[in-house]
């Protein structure tokens, strides 16, 4: 980098973290040369991964996964390793393996962070990179698509302040989903913020072109609300309090109470289940895209709902019967 670009460059580094995803990797590490400090941690591939990053000279830490792995974990390890190689780097950009970094994203977000002090956090457009290939992916492009400005809380691709992620400790390790709005929360509470800024940061590559996958991922989220409530759900945060009672209400409490009415009153009971077409109907225009994608996104939403309340009840097995709670996984 030459020009005024090199002096905002070295100030950031780059942590990727990955695990099986193969020409994903290859991509999202090469578009994080864009910078010279760059950990790639690896969490147990088999497909050559960590083989191909070497070679092209990445230094990679790989996970001890006998604890049970999660990305919390791994970015951890990856801004460590990252301090212990470039202890002057005052920002990191984390990167999960199957997205590309945007070409001039790194500029575009240290620049930011140098003029907004008080910002730990900023994060940018991230988009799916095959979204003509399935309802499932262009779902994902949508949801990234999140108001420009302050923001509550971030996803996996953001860059972030040093001195802020040192504060508050970095990342929980034992969160398996929804680790960064957890941790949004605390950087809040020391008085950081946390912006989306209009630029383009990442190429995501989703690759979920089954229904299989997309209710695995589903059930993540359902997983996320229930451990996001039991650690900030009370006042005045009250991360996804609604978000877990929606599962319940969607997709536990009503097929129950269902069942129930049919067995008080027989066949007139069913009349409960039609609060689910009204709703699809009520949902429908909120949707973005063209009738057909407006139509089958409101019903994957819909059915997104029993997903997620079986999330639901997975954390709520896990913290019953004291299990370990294992990485929900879509691909």
């Amino acid at each position: 980098m030459t020009g005024s670009e090199g002096p905002v460059l070295h100030a950031c580094g780059v942590v990727a973290i990955g695990r099986n995803e193969g020409d994903r990797l290859k991509r999202c590490l090469s578009s994080a040369r864009q910078t010279a400090a760059v950990v790639y941690v690896d969490s147990g591939s088999s497909d050559g991964s960590l083989v191909w990053a070497r070679g092209e000279g990445f230094d990679v830490v790989e996970l001890d996964t006998t604890a049970g792995f999660t990305a919390a974990r791994a970015r951890n390890a990856g801004f460590r390793r990252l301090m212990q190689l470039f202890p002057d780097v005052q920002f990191v950009q984390f990167v999960d393996g199957d997205c590309e970094l945007a070409e001039g994203w790194l500029g575009a977000a240290t620049a930011f962070l140098q003029r907004q002090t008080d910002a730990a956090a900023v994060f940018g457009r991230r988009r799916e990179r095959h979204p003509e290939r399935s309802i499932y992916n262009r779902i994902c492009d949508a949801e990234w698509d999140v108001p420009v400005g302050k923001a509550r809380a971030c996803g996996g691709d953001v860059m972030m302040r040093v001195a802020a992620l040192d504060q508050v400790g970095g990342y929980r390790d034992d969160f398996i989903a929804g680790e960064e709005p957890e941790l949004c929360v605390r950087l809040r509470a020391a008085d950081w913020t946390i912006w989306r800024i209009e630029a383009e940061m990442t190429r995501h590559d989703a690759a979920m072109t089954r229904f299989g996958q997309w209710w695995r991922r589903n059930v993540r989220s359902g997983y996320a609300f229930a451990l996001g409530r039991s650690e900030h759900g009370a006042p005045p945060e009250q991360l996804w309090v609604w978000e877990s009672r929606r599962a319940w209400l969607w997709g536990i409490w009503l097929p129950l109470a269902c069942a129930l009415a049919v067995i008080a009153f027989g066949a007139p009971g069913l009349a409960l289940l039609l609060l689910y077409p009204l709703q699809l109907v009520r949902r429908i225009p909120r949707q973005k895209g063209d009738l057909r994608d407006r139509i089958g996104f409101a019903a994957l939403e819909l059915l997104g709902r029993f997903a997620e309340g079986t999330g639901q009840l997975r954390f709520a097995a896990d913290r019953l019967f004291k299990g370990r709670s294992q990485i929900i996984e879509y691909k």
